[in-house]
Formats: structure tokens, C-alpha cells, sequence
């Protein structure tokens, strides 16, 4: 895909991962129109990198649990840019057990109705007009929540309604690829440790203890948590580079889910085969 011209919609774009994604397709020469509902005092340094790069953008505050506010943010994209090219599904409420402790219906409500249900409602809006474009992609953001949930040295790190609400985000991917086919590509990027997400720079982490935090970067084989950078360069390949490319989970963790244990060498055995 040429993203010269393209108009491109992030959700969550106001800091960390949704930022990072926003800013690079603006280089790219995207028109982006950028959502954003908590951390007000992030948005004056994003206007500024917006301006200083000459990116044409827009900027809506809404809360995307509700169904109304995602057509309403697709109808403001429509009234400035008149078409949609990508959707970055960038948005999520994460559950952290050290933060929050035991679910009380408040949370876990929250959790899934903007982890899973903010995701369904946008893609619902903007399908039409996405297939309309032609040559379109839409990226979910997910986590590996949904394959280790509340075990070993994550159990400190995810709850399980977080977990489930990420697990059904894959039949979605799956689903919508279906019914994008074949004007719109739709993938997904399965996010492990990453340094404004599960990791340094969150809350949570500066409650775990050292040995936890540990435990935690030790359990990735890449041995170290991932940057903003790297899910950038993830998500860019899907929407520039990849046009055979969707229904998929790419999942970008360093190797967390597979437990950072590596191979053991295999022994001489007792019976050895003879060679013929």
C-alpha cells in the first residue's frame, strides 16, 4: 500500500504505542485522524510533533465503550478526510491484579467494554466505508494476556477478565477478515512485554518488586521488554508490506508466551543408532 494520501484513524493515539503508530504513518504521508479520551496533559506535546511534521489531522475525544461514539468519530473522519483507508484498533483498559485486586463488577466491566467492545463497535462503523476505499487494512492491538492469563510470572501482571476479553479478540480478527475480504485486510498484533505496555512506564510495574520484574524479563527469550519502536516497525509492515497478509495473530512478545526456556541439547542416549 502507498500511504501517500491515505487517511488513517488511531485510536488511543494520544501517548505510548498509539502515539508512536500515529506519528510514524503521518511520515508516511497519512491523514490521520487521532482518538483520545484520558491523559489531557499528553496532548499539548502531541500537537506539537503533529505540527512540527505538517501532518493534516484531527483530533476526537470520545469514549468509545459506547456504540454511538464509534459511528460518531467515523462520521467526523468521513465530514474532514471523505474516505478511510486504516483503522489502528489501538485501544484497550488493562487489568492488573497488583493494582486492582479482586474484580468488583466496576472493573470488569470496564475492562471488556473497552478492550473488546470499543474494538467491535469501531470496526462496525468504519467497515462500510473502509471496503469502500478499496485497498484497506485494520490492525488490532492485543496482548498475550490472552494465551498465559493469570499464570506463572504473570499472574501478577494480568487478570482474567483482561485475559478473556484479549482471547476473543482473535475470532474477531478471524471474523472480520472474512467479511473485509477482499478489499480490507484485517490482522492482529499480540503485544508481550512493552515498555508502555505490561511494562516499565506502566503503574503496575513500579508495584512489582524487583525479583518479580525479573522473573518477568527473564521469561523472554529476547531477554529484554519491547519498545514502542518495535510494535511500530510491526504495525507499519502489516500496512505497507504485507498485502497477502490477513485473518492473522502475529504475535510480538520477544518469545514470553513459549516461557524462556531454552532448548536443551540433545543427550547421546543408550542405544545409538548405527550408521549404515
Amino acid at each position: 500500500m502507498n500511504l501517500e494520501g491515505k487517511t488513517a484513524l488511531v485510536l488511543g493515539a494520544v501517548k505510548g504505542i498509539g502515539r508512536g503508530i500515529a506519528l510514524a504513518l503521518g511520515e508516511a504521508g497519512c491523514k490521520l485522524a487521532l482518538t483520545h479520551f484520558d491523559w489531557p496533559e499528553a496532548l499539548p506535546p502531541l500537537r506539537r510533533d503533529l505540527a512540527a511534521g505538517g501532518v493534516d489531522h484531527l483530533l476526537i475525544e470520545a469514549d468509545l465503550r459506547a456504540a454511538e461514539a464509534a459511528a460518531g468519530v467515523v462520521d467526523a473522519v468521513m465530514t474532514r478526510f471523505g474516505r478511510l483507508d486504516i483503522l489502528i484498533n489501538n485501544i484497550e483498559r488493562g487489568g492488573w491484579p497488583v493494582v486492582h485486586g479482586p474484580y468488583v463488577p466496576a472493573q470488569w466491566h470496564l475492562e471488556q467494554r473497552t478492550t473488546l467492545d470499543a474494538k467491535h463497535w469501531m470496526f462496525q462503523a468504519a467497515l462500510p466505508h473502509l471496503k469502500a476505499a478499496g485497498d484497506a487494512v485494520v490492525v488490532n492491538l492485543s496482548s498475550v494476556a490472552a494465551l498465559v492469563g493469570r499464570s506463572g510470572p504473570a499472574s501478577l501482571l494480568f487478570n482474567d477478565g483482561y485475559a478473556a476479553a484479549n482471547r476473543a479478540i482473535a475470532i474477531l480478527t478471524e471474523a472480520w477478515a472474512r467479511l473485509g475480504a477482499p478489499e480490507v485486510r484485517v490482522n492482529e498484533v499480540m503485544l508481550g512485554l512493552v515498555e508502555t505496555r505490561h511494562g516499565p512506564g506502566t503503574r503496575g510495574w513500579g508495584l512489582l518488586d524487583e525479583a518479580t520484574r525479573s522473573a518477568l524479563v527473564d521469561h523472554v527469550l529476547l531477554g529484554r521488554v519491547g519498545t514502542i519502536a518495535d510494535v511500530v516497525k510491526t504495525v507499519m509492515f502489516i500496512v505497507g508490506d504485507a498485502p497477502y497478509l490477513t485473518g492473522a495473530v502475529l504475535r510480538l512478545d520477544g518469545g514470553f508466551v513459549l516461557g524462556g526456556r531454552l532448548v536443551a541439547p540433545i543427550p547421546p542416549g543408550v542405544d545409538p543408532p548405527t550408521t549404515a
